[in-house]
């Protein structure tokens, strides 16, 4: 596999880690951050657990490319469904799904690249 897929893969990997954890222990920004989109505790539970997978297919991807491709599509729709949400709750804070979404699409098209 080329070594930009796989840095792109990991770095997306540990971001969607991050923020998948942070939403499943309920960290006081994270609720802060859910509830200006109007998620609810157990809508952001389920956002983490999607994001804790994500995670585990980038990862396993490494060995199982087309793993690795479902999960960089995958955060692709889940990053536009969190720019979404902020435009439709009219916030301004969707700086950090926007630099995702990117490094989503940057990641699925290395990883097409690679094959």
């Amino acid at each position: 596999m080329h070594i930009a897929a796989v840095i792109l893969s990991l770095v997306l990997a540990a971001a969607m880690l991050g923020s998948g954890v942070m939403k499943l222990v309920g960290a006081a920004p994270m609720r802060a951050n859910m509830a200006s989109v109007h998620v609810t505790p157990s809508q952001m539970r389920v956002l983490g657990v999607l994001e804790v997978l994500a995670t585990i297919g980038l990862v396993a991807g490494l060995w199982i490319p087309a793993l690795g491709i479902a999960a960089a599509i995958g955060s692709i729709v889940y990053f536009v469904g969190a720019i979404v949400a902020h435009v439709r709750a009219r916030d301004k804070g969707l700086q950090g799904a926007a630099a995702l979404l990117v490094l989503s699409v940057a990641t699925l098209v290395v990883l097409l690249l690679a094959l």
